[in-house]
């Protein structure tokens, strides 16, 4: 397994005009990642082909492979025209991956707005309930795998395998996962697993690591804390039924992460894996311990 770093995970250094893309992909080569994983948050590339041929090259200049490049997008309009128009920005994406060089490519299916409760945070299990239900997602489940089939069919003619990560509540638990990549019954067709991202919706990591890997084309690392019903404070996040997160360097959460590596190496998945730091800790540290530990616990399961 390539162990490597997702640019998400310094995105706060990029907003904030610290580094350039170019900048984490220096960074990480000198920090030991194997691959950089392309996240465009705080930059971006479909309209910008002369960072995109930059990004590809400072990569070769330093040595270190681009894996995946992961986008947002969303396939629950009601609108036909807003479905096309979806559809067609996201074949542009492919476009991008295939400039790139990369192989691998996840798109979201769906962003689905929840309401606030009274405090204006996240509304916890009325939301869920309401919001992103299994009925809801049956319902919508036909025009999201029709416009994932397109477009996988289309990043086939350049060899790119495309991806669903569960993540953003409404396709995160591993069944729903499941049905989605089913549905679209494509050979390059797959999901970006999340190891952390289970937790979101109530699952635990192991059990929703153990019944997708099967179905991975590239896998995020990532860890996080967990507490029960009252808020924390600054850096949590609701989950789908009211109790709270917070990401955590890779390996110090509540996440069985030994476990997980363990599961991995167990599968024998040789792909990609990006570190994924989310944490309140100072970005560049935060990534930096992760890889070490993602590393460590790789040489030692």
């Amino acid at each position: 397994m390539k162990i490597g770093l997702s640019t998400y995970s310094l995105v706060r250094e990029i907003r904030s005009g610290k580094m350039s893309v170019l900048d984490v992909i220096q960074w990480a080569a000198d920090n030991g990642a194997e691959h950089v994983e392309i996240v465009p948050f705080g930059f971006t590339l479909v309209d910008n082909p002369e960072l995109i041929d930059a990004v590809r090259q400072k990569a070769e200049e330093v040595g270190i492979e681009l894996s995946n490049y992961a986008i947002l997008s969303n396939f629950t309009q009601e609108d036909d025209e807003e479905y096309e128009k979806e559809i067609a920005r996201v074949m542009k994406e492919v476009d991008v991956a295939h400039r790139l060089g990369v192989k691998l490519m996840r798109h979201d299916v769906a962003w689905v707005p929840t309401p606030p409760d009274k405090e204006g945070g996240m509304a916890g299990l009325v939301m869920y309930d309401e919001t992103v239900n299994i009925e809801r997602f049956e319902r919508e489940l036909p025009r999201m795998a029709s416009a994932c089939q397109r477009i996988a069919d289309y990043a086939a003619s350049y060899g790119i395998t495309t991806s669903v990560e569960n993540h953003l509540y409404f396709v995160q638990a591993s069944d729903r996962v499941q049905r989605l990549i089913q549905a679209v019954n494509r050979p390059n067709y797959k999901t970006t697993l999340d190891v952390g991202n289970f937790m979101c919706v109530e699952e635990n990591s192991v059990v929703g690591v153990r019944k997708n890997l099967k179905y991975a084309s590239m896998i995020h690392l990532k860890d996080m804390y967990f507490r029960t019903k009252h808020n924390p404070g600054e850096g949590w996040f609701p989950t789908s039924h009211g109790n709270y997160l917070r990401g955590a360097i890779f390996g110090n959460g509540d996440i069985d992460t030994w476990e997980i590596m363990r599961l991995i190496k167990e599968f024998g998945y040789e792909g990609y894996a990006s570190i994924e730091f989310e944490g309140i800790e100072e970005c560049k540290m935060g990534a930096r311990v992760s890889m070490e530990n993602a590393r460590r616990m790789w040489e030692e399961v």
